[in-house]
């Protein structure tokens, strides 16, 4: 990437929000005429064909300009459903995400031991198609005394070893001889092992990031179970300030977040703007690989004892009351539903409280309830790539249904409102990754999974930009993606790895390729 005398592209963060900028040379996706992009203040002030001087302007003069020798420029992208505390951890944790069955993951964590660790936290497993079942005797005899805790990829399971249980305090009921913890369970050990200390956990969340801005990305909806208000803003009056970031609130916060008078869509003070009030995030049932997505078909395989139709883990005269608190306070409900029950009995809740929000996940649906999305005017929020890790374990726990998981095409046919995102860490921060799930329906080099429920990259596109729509346009926030290829005209495998040449929030510099 060219630039003109002593305005190289230079390092991220190196442009000041308000100070003018041209980006010469532009293609916007979509449009055949070359165009130059007018910065201003943190917005784009003017887009005009390549070499006119902006509207209302004298000659740029001094202005800094860069020439982008035709590349493409977008919408900055939004990742809509993030746990970025969890997902800046992982790097850090032992990778079991490779591990077909509990023998072989019992060899890594024995490895991790033989290695002299004094404590094993690892994440990533998928037990749901292992021939083999996870037992806390099958961790033992490779860990001895060394506390093992290990997360599985969905977030609603983690697995201990007989030193975990004793170091965590759980009870041998509830650990039962697997030494499988579900949901709320799990959620409370999940934010234990968390607790890692503020001036840590900010380094690692400021290098998350900056990889984040290296993919284009300058916003995400975070959905820690935490209060993530103070967090973000320590962060960001720290330094780190590569992303928007709006919060969740979850249950256990509501009464101080109405007490605080926070409201979705509010900027936090002393931020820049750039941490907001997100949504009241409410868990109302499990996970496909966990086998607690609340369904109304039952699991293969699963008795009585084990939930067979899944979880409800907030009772239905629990949910309405909640919700209507925390809409009357201005707070909209996003709420996780991923069984085909759980999503008709959240779309009930939001009828009859009489408010808008978000279902995140929306995984299994009911043909009728599509149609129920669209009238209620409630968005998908959804995770493309899950459809790609799932496959498999949903062939054959949701089998004769899977016509109906994942129905990316019929929600935005019936107008639905989609909001794509990753669920970091259970799938990387990275939109094009959800994309590239949306439009092909494939990984791997697998066939495509229910090719019918693909939309085009314009759509993709549309829901990973945070509401910007697919188009840079005067007056938008100047929180941009410099591409090198045309994404409507990109190949699967190259919307997946698009290369991202530099990314900018409110006009400044994030992520930039050397020239």
């Amino acid at each position: 990437m060219s630039a003109a005398a002593n305005s190289s592209l230079g390092p991220a963060g190196a442009t000041d929000a308000a100070e003018p900028l041209i980006l010469a040379g532009a293609r916007l996706p979509g449009a055949d005429e070359v165009v130059d992009l007018h910065l201003a203040g943190g917005r784009v002030v003017s887009v005009a064909p390549t070499g006119e001087t902006p509207a209302g302007e004298e000659s740029p003069g001094g202005i800094r300009r860069l020439d982008l020798d035709g590349r493409f420029v977008v919408p900055g992208l939004h990742d809509r459903h993030v746990h970025f505390s969890q997902w800046a951890m992982v790097s850090r944790r032992l990778d079991l995400a490779g591990a077909e069955s509990a023998a072989a993951v019992a060899r890594l964590v024995g490895a991790s031991v033989d290695r002299g660790d004094h404590e094993v936290i690892g994440f990533g497993y998928r037990d749901g198609l292992w021939a083999d079942a996870p037992t806390r005797a099958v961790l033992d005899a490779v860990s001895g005394e060394v506390p093992v805790v290990l997360v599985a990829a969905d977030l609603h399971a983690c697995w201990l070893n007989s030193a975990a249980v004793r170091r965590y305090g759980v009870s041998d009921g509830l650990a039962g001889t697997s030494g499988v913890l579900r949901e709320d369970d799990c959620f409370r050990l999940v934010r234990e092992i968390d607790d890692v200390a503020d001036t840590v956990l900010d380094g690692w969340v400021a290098d998350a990031a900056h990889r984040a801005a290296a993919r284009g990305v300058v916003g995400v909806t975070e959905y820690e179970m935490r209060w993530n208000r103070d967090d973000w803003a320590r962060r960001v009056a720290g330094g780190v300030d590569a992303l928007r970031v709006s919060f969740g609130i979850y249950t256990q916060h509501l009464d101080r977040a109405i007490a605080e008078g926070l409201r979705t869509g509010d900027e936090v003070s002393g931020t820049s703007g750039l941490v907001t009030v997100a949504g009241y995030k409410v868990i109302t049932d499990g996970s496909l690989n966990t086998r607690t997505a609340w369904c109304f078909d039952p699991y293969p395989g699963l008795g009585a004892a084990e939930h067979p139709y899944g979880l409800a883990t907030v009772a239905y005269d629990e949910l309405v009351p909640l919700m209507r608190r925390a809409h009357g306070a201005g707070i909209t409900p996003a709420v996780h539903a991923i069984g085909d029950q759980a999503n008709a009995r959240v779309l009930d809740a939001f009828e009859v409280v009489g408010c808008t929000g978000s279902i995140e996940h929306a995984q299994l649906l009911r043909r009728d309830d599509v149609a129920r999305f669209a009238r209620l005017g409630i968005v998908a929020s959804v995770q493309p790539e899950h459809a790609m890790d799932d496959r498999d374990v949903a062939e054959r726990y949701w089998a004769g249904r899977t016509d109906r998981a994942f129905m990316l095409a019929d929600l935005a046919a019936a107008g639905v409102e989609l909001a794509l995102g990753s669920d970091a860490p259970v799938a990387p921060l990275d939109p094009w990754v959800a994309i590239a799930a949306a439009v092909g329906r494939t990984r791997d080099g697998r066939e495509p999974w229910h090719p019918e429920q693909a939309i085009e990259a314009r759509a993709a596109l549309a829901a990973s930009t945070g509401g910007q729509g697919t188009t840079v346009r005067t007056g938008m926030r100047a929180d941009l993606a410099v591409l090198e290829l045309d994404p409507y005209a990109a190949s699967v495998d190259e919307l997946r790895t698009m290369p991202v040449a530099a990314t900018l929030l409110g006009g400044r510099i994030t992520h930039s390729v050397p020239a």
